[in-house]
């Protein structure tokens, strides 16, 4: 097991080492399929994603493992994996009071650890805003400095993320429109261009709908959208696609 997966380990692992620490947290898994893929061995993926989050006496987390499958690659590189982990420290919650001001609910220290096959670790870091603004069930934006951790990446520089859900209930269900974007603004090194990745998903929660309110925000299925303007910083390669998804939160 490498450190990353030892650390989604014990962040799944929290409730049980340290009740009290811990206000609230999940786990899901989601399974995606789609096609017109760019910069990749295949254009058909098949993709496998374990996801942690949750709340937690000093702060928040987020991270995920993407197993990912070139399916119709004939001969080549079948697989590879990626991940991230999202750990931010709240300055409401280690002062005790809030802090922010206006639709600002919150600022944290924000950091990211970015990890996968080939020249592509990063650590990020910045500044994390929380916002309240109407129709949004959470509305984040993340201001990182980014600094590679290995050779042949050229990614430093600045990057956004904001990161959203919004609600929208249906009959005894609900819908949901959530994802992120990753817009790195301003590249330090000549050969890695500034680029744009919009990430979406719309999903309906088909637990809910079936098998009742007991199994409200359990099994989810929909669609991702995924815009990627200059992918990887390449100049010119612009990933524009959808898959079906499929998500189970345990």
């Amino acid at each position: 097991m490498n450190r990353k997966w030892l650390l989604l380990a014990l962040l799944a692992a929290q409730p049980a080492l340290a009740d009290d620490m811990i206000q609230w947290w999940d786990l899901s898994a989601t399974a995606l399929y789609g096609d017109n893929y760019d910069l990749a061995p295949s254009e058909r993926q098949t993709t496998v994603t374990i996801e942690t989050a949750g709340g937690w006496k000093y702060g928040d987390w987020f991270a995920f493992q993407d197993f990912i499958f070139f399916n119709g690659n004939n001969g080549g590189k079948d697989s590879t994996t990626y991940g991230e982990i999202s750990p931010r420290f709240s300055a409401s919650k280690i002062l005790g009071k809030p802090v922010g001001v206006g639709a600002i609910t919150d600022v944290s220290l924000a950091l990211t650890y970015e990890e996968g096959e080939g020249p592509v670790k990063s650590f990020l870091y910045g500044v994390g805003l929380d916002f309240k603004i109407p129709y949004f069930s959470y509305f984040q934006l993340n201001t990182y400095r980014r600094d590679a951790i290995n050779s042949g990446n050229l990614s430093d520089g600045w990057q956004l993320t904001p990161v959203f859900r919004m609600d929208f209930p249906v009959g005894h269900s609900n819908i949901v429109l959530d994802g992120f974007i990753d817009w790195v603004f301003s590249a330090d090194n000549t050969g890695y261009e500034e680029n744009f990745h919009f990430n979406p998903q719309v999903k309906y929660d088909l637990g809910a709908a079936i098998f009742g309110a007991h199994k409200k925000d359990k099994l989810f299925v929909g669609i991702e959208y995924d815009y990627w303007k200059n992918k990887y910083g390449v100049k010119g390669i612009d990933q524009n696609t959808y898959s079906v998804i499929a998500k189970y939160h345990f």
